[in-house]
């Protein structure tokens, strides 16, 4: 690969694809690069039940949108693959590259031997999971990269940390195979599948609320840490709903002492957060709506004495499951751009590194970033502030619709 082209993008899901239909529009000479195949993380990091949580009439990509039948359905992970692989059918993709370096140049920029003057990083927010290091535990312990249901679990319960999206979900399915389940339950983001007859996310999209601008956002670096909803595609998984199924809510994980478990005792405050929080935004909508007869949510039920600890030597859990989040692996950029906790520092998709841009990431420039419809208004603007850049405009600013 010891050629040149104009620009590189690291990445070929959704965010990666979408930026070469805009490069690909501005007439721009590109190449994409992934490590695996077309929708890796998709293909290889996916649990097998697991459904896109948002509705296909919301599934879109620039210049594709859903046409199959079923557009209140939710997309399976071989849906999810084959709509993005017919997406990148017209991209210059160039599978089983692993890139190892991005570096400077004296022409621009470097993706290993392949030069370049511009470089887009999609590569992912959610490449490492994020597991606490508790040394040797005695169980056998998985993260949901390597979790694909439960028969491939040793026999017997299982402890799952975190009440996320993939927390919540993971703990439903193991409950329905009929394994014992303890949910350790932290911070989390409570939200209906459904609200007044619509997917919640309806709401979202409907009102504008999903397409803020990050600088609109009041403290942008907590909603870019935020945990994911507890939803799934088309079943409630909130806490009632699993406490009702027999799953056992404990609180946070604080750590592991002598084999055993310990939890904090904040569970009913970490409960009543997550409640006001729904209940504030879905008061929103109301407001939108013009609405005034909304009922609250019902609270969230915490166990009178949830308990404290949980002895891991005494075989009532065979497996955890560490659903404590992910993040995103930059560590192959040899540029001056992460910070302390090895985090890509950027201004809405733009480095302080000319040249070198980000998508795919939590809020990059709007509440929706992440997820497939919201990639377009993102890579649209990295893609004309990519141009400018080339071109050698001076005034370097984009643009963008509120």
């Amino acid at each position: 690969m010891g050629d040149s082209v104009t620009a590189v993008v690291v990445g070929a899901g959704h965010a990666g694809l979408a930026a070469s239909h805009f490069l690909r529009e501005r007439g721009v000479d590109h190449v994409v690069l992934e490590r695996g195949q077309v929708a890796n993380s998709w293909r290889t990091e996916r649990w097998d039940s697991l459904r896109l949580l948002t509705p296909n009439w919301l599934s879109r990509l620039p210049g594709q949108d859903y046409d199959g039948d079923d557009p209140d359905g939710y997309m399976t992970m071989a849906e999810v693959v084959a709509f993005i692989e017919r997406y990148a059918v017209a991209a210059p993709v160039r599978t089983g590259v692993n890139v190892t370096s991005v570096r400077r140049t004296t022409e621009g920029l470097a993706v290993g031997d392949l030069r370049c003057r511009s470089v887009v990083i999609a590569s992912g927010a959610c490449n490492v999971p994020v597991v606490p290091d508790f040394g040797k535990l005695g169980v056998h312990q998985v993260t949901p990269f390597d979790y694909r249901d439960p028969d491939r679990l040793p026999d017997g319960g299982v402890l799952v940390v975190g009440a996320s999206a993939t927390g919540v979900q993971i703990a439903a399915e193991l409950r329905r195979s009929g394994r014992n389940v303890v949910l350790s339950v932290g911070e989390h983001t409570r939200m209906p599948r459904r609200y007044r007859g619509r997917d919640v996310l309806w709401w979202l999209h409907e009102s504008g609320l999903w397409a803020q601008r990050y600088d609109e956002v009041e403290d942008l670096d907590r909603a870019r840490r935020l945990p994911s909803p507890q939803l799934a595609g088309g079943a409630d998984v909130d806490l009632n709903t699993l406490t009702a199924a027999g799953v056992e809510l404990v609180g946070r994980l604080a750590t592991v002492r002598d084999g055993w478990a310990l939890f904090s005792g904040g569970l009913r405050n970490v409960c009543s957060l997550a409640d006001l929080k729904a209940n504030r935004m879905l008061a929103g909508f109301d407001e939108w709506a013009g609405l005034t007869d909304r009922a609250p949510l019902e609270p969230t039920r915490v166990p009178e004495r949830p308990r404290l600890r949980l002895d891991l030597g005494s075989g009532e859990i065979s497996t955890i499951v560490w659903a404590t989040g992910f993040r995103p692996d930059h560590s192959w950029l040899d540029l001056p751009v992460l910070d302390e906790k090895g985090r890509l520092r950027h201004d809405g998709g733009v480095t302080d590194v000319p040249g070198l841009y980000a998508l795919g990431l939590p809020v990059l420039r709007r509440r929706r970033s992440t997820f497939l419809h919201g990639i377009e208004d993102d890579a649209r603007y990295v893609v004309d502030h990519l141009v400018r850049t080339l071109s050698g405009t001076r005034d370097q600013s984009v643009s963008e619709a509120r």
